[in-house]
């Protein structure tokens, strides 16, 4: 051993010593509550191994404020995200809204645009039409944004795990405020015990199971005939419609999926949505995953606590669960400096917050702003014909059932 290496040694060796001593701490006080009865308590850390707490208010400036804490703080930086998108998806609602107002008005109200993002909420559409791409390299007019927009969540699935699920996903964000609002209230959530959870988690790999088979066995003439089929040129219109006019049936269905997200945590996104299952799926070939390092990780248990999708973090040295959603609550939670980390492996230099988040965002951003500048975000429906089909859309024409549609002509 040369003197380099002695010197190494004789720095480290506080700090393991420090890691040892407050893991076998931790341990017995464990121990010790948990025969007591009492709250688990977690020792205080030395500050050699505590991650350092951050006060914010410190900046005087207010934007300058607010860039510190987009950078250093995941959790903030990903509500912002989230609500950014979540108003952008309302925005697009209510253009939506002045389109079809003006479509049912028959041209009696100003003519609003038809928003493209709309596609976003056709994912069986956007399946069909990436199918359709693949075999035949067309872009179809009918609804092209839509496939860009499948196109980009896949990426983000495929990169960052189920990044679009705990960042971007207007439905995953409002599930997430509701088992927040059921902790607050009743201050827990129901654990759905393990016998029980992995049946039902299987759920939603048999609906993306029947979804992506489905579109598999069409072929190429079975793709076109239902893509330029009068019903799915109105596919969005007829979505508005259907929760615009709802049904006592499905109305009293949402509200108990919600119930239920509000006393279970993300019911719907762990039990029930397929395009989570078709991200999780993805999550195993992703390269980012969190990371624990196993020498300073001193097992109290707090990443596990604080994960949304009952993960057990603190168990593993990296996170190849299918449910991880790269929230990144695990890592905030963790009080041992550079012990949770995003990486691409064990020795790779960590991701930081600020960085996947922007990294989560860009890809979104990217892939969609490839079709606008490509052309293929505006779909090729004029303002004429949507007038047209707006005032026959109670014909037989514009039914389908599952993926088989009415026949129609080249008039229709």
């Amino acid at each position: 051993m040369n003197r380099e290496d002695d010197i190494l040694v004789a720095a480290t060796a506080p700090v393991t010593q420090y890691i040892e001593t407050a893991r076998t701490d931790l341990r017995g006080s464990l121990m010790r509550d948990s025969k007591e009865g009492k709250r688990p308590r977690i020792k205080k850390l030395p500050p050699e191994l505590r991650r350092r707490k951050i006060n914010f208010s410190l900046e005087p400036v207010w934007y300058r404020r607010l860039l510190w804490r987009l950078k250093e703080d995941s959790q903030f930086l990903r509500s912002t995200v989230q609500l950014t998108f979540a108003l952008l998806c309302v925005w697009i609602g209510y253009e939506f809204y002045l389109f079809v107002e003006w479509g049912m008005s028959d041209g009696s109200v100003p003519f609003s645009s038809r928003p493209p993002g709309v596609e976003g909420f056709l994912p069986i559409s956007a399946l069909m039409s990436l199918k359709y791409w693949m075999v035949t390299e067309i872009i179809n007019h009918v609804h092209p944004s839509g496939l860009f927009i499948l196109l980009a969540i896949l990426a983000i699935g495929l990169l960052l795990k189920k990044a679009f699920c705990g960042w971007l996903c207007p439905i995953g964000t409002l599930s997430e405020s509701l088992w927040m609002a059921g902790q607050k209230l009743f201050g827990r959530n129901i654990t759905i015990t393990t016998w029980l959870d992995y049946p039902l988690r299987s759920l939603k790999y048999l609906l993306m199971w029947y979804f992506v088979y489905s579109v598999m066995q069409m072929d190429v003439n079975a793709l076109k005939n239902f893509i330029y089929s009068p019903y799915n040129k109105v596919a969005d219109i007829k979505m508005y419609l259907f929760f615009a006019d709802i049904s006592s049936f499905a109305l009293w269905t949402i509200l108990i999926l919600m119930v239920l997200s509000v006393v279970v945590k993300n019911f719907w996104c762990r039990y029930l949505c397929p395009y989570g299952a078709l991200l999780g799926a993805l999550s195993w070939l992703s390269p980012l995953k969190i990371t624990r390092n196993k020498s300073t990780c001193i097992d109290c248990a707090l990443c596990t606590k604080a994960c949304p999708s009952s993960i057990k973090v603190h168990t593993v040295q990296r996170v190849w669960s299918d449910e991880c959603m790269s929230c990144l609550r695990c890592i905030e939670a963790c009080p041992v400096i550079n012990t949770l980390q995003m990486k691409t492996n064990q020795e790779a230099k960590p991701i930081p917050g600020w960085i996947f988040g922007t990294l989560v965002a860009g890809v979104f951003m990217a892939v969609t702003g490839l079709a606008m500048l490509t052309g293929n975000w505006q779909n090729g429906i004029s303002q004429e014909e949507y007038a047209k089909r707006f005032k026959e859309l109670d014909a037989p024409v514009y039914r389908h059932f599952r993926s088989e549609v009415a026949p129609y002509g080249p008039n229709d």
